[in-house]
């Protein structure tokens, strides 16, 4: 073993680390996941995930799986206090740039035992449950990790640590990075239900912007509900979570007798992000770089982009595909998508929050005029593109998210094309195995006016233009020429 115990080691085996560690195993890295708990946290957590998180977790060998159980709700819908309709978004059940349905209602529990599976068929014995990071030192060759395991403490060497444990996250304060608070945090009440009467439940996501207590109603995996309860200011987290309490905050909803309660749990959410996500060979991702407000559906989805934008990275380097430089790219290209990302969050949550009855009126009657104009947006809005980092800068279409395509029968783009690097020219599409995907690749070229299309391993658009232009650009970014 060359000296190390493995190329990557990942502590923390929630989503977020053990998809990073599928999709490293998928590419031959050697990789062994910490996880401090000995088994999975039983009860919900995360509820969505969207079309772009089904595509990485397709990759990962979790998708099927995580499909079996989750649900789609007719649409999302923000109303006030009277039940107006605010503010409605549909299509959740179309099928997305990702080749998967546009949003998916989750328990993730069952998410995180589908990515677990996965993991032992590609890497048997890489997942270390009840393994607890203890302190790390780090040299110019790689980095000795200090953990406490079931057998006592044990050392391991590694040649890159990452930390995707979570918001208390020991790596990033090992690590002395400090958050970006970006303003916004609230407490809230979260009451998860086994249903046994769906017909009782609402069919759609509902925000209910009510200046008295705003309240969150969500559908969850198959046989489940949520709702969130705004803390208002005096409630602490004993008082609301009295059963007599929490059943008279859900007395209006009518569902007594159609669900049982799972589990009530006080949430503070949060916006913020760390500030260096990467420090010499340690790396941090998920929830231990950023955190987002929940009113986007947002939060495990950054985590797996997280986990698909490193692990090529961490590949390429690791296997000396790639100059270490590569992954000063992670940061750049990840952070504006999140800030994004958690602007919506954040501007839905305001939306939802607010206390005020006169502001709450002034909303109302900001929205109605928008809709009466036409000008409320029908979705959410898309997340910027890469702007800068591992891209071949310039050229059309370079950073976008490069579509999934499905075929009649079923197939996907990914399946038929495989994992790593893509280059996809119009003479490509006279191959056999393109046909089922030819007329919808020559209309993203012909949209992009180019001959071909080089594609990232995390599905983003490194450039379009001439193949052998494509091929030498991306060999100079990678700097010892790493190709598919």
């Amino acid at each position: 073993m060359d000296g190390f115990d493995c190329d990557v080691l990942v502590v923390g085996g929630g989503p977020t680390g053990v998809t990073l560690a599928a999709l490293l195993g998928r590419q031959g890295v050697r990789t062994i996941v910490a996880e401090k708990e000995p088994a999975i946290f039983p009860l919900p957590r995360a509820a969505h995930i969207d079309h772009e998180g089904m595509r990485i977790l397709q990759e990962a060998g979790a998708a099927d799986a995580v499909m079996a159980t989750s649900r789609r709700a007719d649409r999302y819908e923000f109303r006030n206090a009277r039940g107006k309709v605010l503010l409605r978004f549909d299509g959740a059940t179309r099928i997305g740039p990702g080749g998967w349905p546009a949003a998916n209602m989750i328990h993730q529990p069952s998410v995180e035992a589908a990515l677990r599976s996965a993991l032992a068929e590609r890497a048997p014995g890489s997942l270390r449950c009840g393994w607890e990071m203890r302190s790390f030192t780090e040299d110019a060759d790689g980095i000795t990790v200090t953990l406490a395991t079931p057998d006592g403490e044990q050392r391991l060497r590694t040649r890159w640590l990452v930390g995707a444990d979570g918001a208390r996250s020991p790596v990033r304060k090992a690590c002395g990075t400090a958050f970006e608070d970006l303003g916004f945090e609230e407490p809230w009440l979260v009451v998860d239900v086994l249903v046994d009467d769906p017909t009782r439940l609402p069919t759609a996501n509902l925000q209910i912007c009510d200046p008295a207590r705003a309240t969150t109603c969500v559908m969850m995996g198959e046989g489940r509900h949520r709702w969130e309860f705004m803390m208002l200011p005096g409630e602490t987290p004993d008082e609301v979570s009295d059963p007599a309490f929490v059943a008279n905050l859900l007395a209006p909803w009518n569902v007594e007798g159609a669900v049982r309660i799972e589990r009530t749990a006080v949430y503070t959410f949060r916006a913020r992000i760390a500030e260096r996500w990467r420090r010499g060979r340690v790396l941090l991702a998920g929830d231990a770089a950023h955190q987002t407000p929940p009113f986007a559906g947002q939060g495990m989805c950054s985590g797996l982009r997280d986990a698909a934008n490193l692990a090529w990275k961490l590949a390429a380097v690791a296997q000396g595909k790639a100059d270490q430089a590569l992954l000063d790219t992670y940061q750049p290209e990840r952070a504006p998508n999140l800030r994004a990302t958690i602007d919506m969050a954040i501007m839905m949550g305001r939306m939802v929050c607010t206390t005020s009855r006169l502001g709450a009126a002034l909303r109302d009657i900001k929205l109605g005029v928008a809709r009466m104009l036409g000008k409320l947006p029908s979705g959410p809005p898309a997340y910027p593109p890469i702007g800068t980092g591992a891209i071949m800068a310039g050229s059309r279409g370079a950073g976008s998210y490069f579509p999934q395509l499905v075929a009649e029968d079923g197939s996907r783009l990914d399946e038929v094309l495989g994992p790593g690097v893509w280059l996809i020219g119009r003479e490509t599409l006279q191959e056999s195995r393109m046909a089922p995907f030819a007329a919808g690749l020559r209309a993203w070229l012909d949209h992009q006016s180019a001959e071909a299309v080089l594609v990232r391993p995390d599905r983003y658009v490194f450039g379009t233009g001439e193949s052998g232009v494509l091929s030498a650009h991306w060999q100079a970014q990678m700097a010892r020429g790493y190709t598919c």
